[in-house]
């Protein structure tokens, strides 16, 4: 059996445990990253946002993403259902555009020196932040899982064992962060993961090639359609110039009694979305379509002793406005600093991490809020991204920048219109709120 000891053993070699081991190899803290896949392999989750910029710029990734080639992504833009069916209408005479978009550059980020961030192949991007840990010094080994974690009474540390290949490891570390993604290998073993109370999505998604995007200004940009029934909608991301990842998100509610294959629930449902539909039949279909599911839930607490939660490890609720790589990479970067100090002073109980556990609670509550929320107002969302008053504001969530204490004026507004019209049954919305 391999003995291996180390400072940090980072279980998780996805975008924030390969982010953490670049931050700390650069600090000159050892660190050991345990990744169950070999790279590159798939995943979705294919467009960034803007925040990333700053952990590009820290790590000095911007030239291997610029020679990725990855389609550059400067905005955002969402389009209702063209098909008269229970949410279509001409919502213009209400005050609601049928079509709006942002351009990220509209608002100044502290921290970000660019006007747009990129549309992504996770399997390359991934491999590239994989690499640029080990080129920073971090210890990698992949096709290498988990299988025990043991933490000592005393704080000083903890003792792993893991599986790489053929191979049994011995891993002894002062603490674990845990960046394993939806495995939460460490909110499993201490038995502190909850459901979401409230989303229960799924998705069904594979790529396109040559499906016909928006010949416009709107092209390259991430577009959300919303659909016709409640939680639910159509992802159109550009993957290159000629491939297009398109995702179907919906409420597990709308398909549990359903017998069909995916790609007879997908082709149903984007039937409510006409233009998409001809889009995809001119299209070819490069990859069988594929579900991700069981993807909402929360941990207790997001640190303790010897142990940090980043990324999806410790928190997912839903793929809208691509938060999940945001949140991921910031949260290593937020965290690394604790990180790197308890490892300097030899103190690795949960107080030493409370300003990471602080920010990422606020930017998760946060972020759940407004997604909350888009989700009942759904058809009046584009209602506030048009409105000045509102679309700075609007544009600073969809930038990942979510992590102030104080409530957002825009959070305050939306609520009090949700309750308005939930309270008024006579309400022209009323019926068209989603209750779920």
């Amino acid at each position: 059996m391999k003995t291996i000891h180390t400072d940090v053993l980072i279980i998780g070699g996805g975008p924030a445990g390969s982010t953490m081991g670049s931050y700390l190899a650069r600090n000159n803290i050892r660190c050991t990253i345990v990744e169950k896949e070999k790279f590159p392999r798939e995943h979705v989750g294919e467009s960034l946002v803007i925040s990333c910029n700053k952990i590009f710029q820290d790590l000095d990734l911007f030239p291997d993403l610029e020679k990725a080639n990855f389609p550059k992504k400067y905005g955002a833009a969402w389009s209702n259902t063209n098909k008269k069916t229970i949410l279509s209408h001409d919502w213009r005479i209400y005050g609601i555009e049928n079509t709006a978009s942002v351009l990220f550059g509209e608002r100044q980020q502290e921290g970000v020196h660019s006007d747009y961030t990129y549309h992504v192949d996770r399997g390359l991007f991934d491999q590239i932040l994989l690499n640029k840990s080990r080129q920073n010094g971090a210890e990698v080994y992949e096709e290498s899982f988990v299988t025990s974690i043991s933490f000592k009474e005393d704080k000083s540390g903890v003792v792993c064992t893991a599986h790489h290949r053929e191979e049994e490891m011995n891993i002894h570390a002062k603490m674990i962060v845990d960046a394993s993604g939806r495995a939460t290998v460490v909110g499993r073993a201490l038995k502190i993961k909850e459901n979401d109370p409230v989303f229960n999505q799924l998705a069904i998604h594979t790529w396109f090639e040559d499906y016909a995007r928006n010949e416009d200004v709107h092209k390259d940009y991430i577009y959300i359609h919303f659909l016709p029934y409640s939680h639910t909608w159509v992802w159109q991301i550009p993957i290159s110039e000629t491939i297009t990842s398109i995702g179907l998100v919906t409420h597990k509610d709308h398909i549990k009694k359903s017998n069909k294959s995916l790609d007879e629930i997908f082709h149903e449902f984007i039937q409510t979305k006409t233009d998409v539909l001809t889009r995809i039949q001119s299209a070819k279909q490069l990859k069988p379509f594929k579900m991700e599911a069981d993807y909402s839930y929360k941990m207790k607490h997001l640190t303790g002793d010897n142990f940090i939660l980043i990324g999806d490890a410790a928190r997912y609720v839903d793929p809208i406005f691509s938060s999940g790589v945001s949140i991921a990479l910031n949260a290593a970067r937020i965290a690394v600093h604790e990180v790197i100090q308890a490892v300097k002073t030899n103190n690795f109980t949960k107080e030493s991490f409370t300003y990471y556990n602080d920010t990422i609670e606020t930017g998760c509550k946060n972020w759940y809020e407004f997604i909350t929320l888009y989700y009942k107002l759904n058809v009046m969302f584009t209602w506030f991204i048009s409105n000045p008053k509102y679309k700075s504001e609007v544009i600073r969530f969809l930038q990942g920048d979510v992590y102030e204490k104080e409530e957002s004026f825009l959070i305050r507004d939306m609520k009090k219109m949700c309750n308005d019209i939930e309270m008024n049954e006579n309400h022209i919305l009323h019926q068209y709120l989603n209750k779920k």
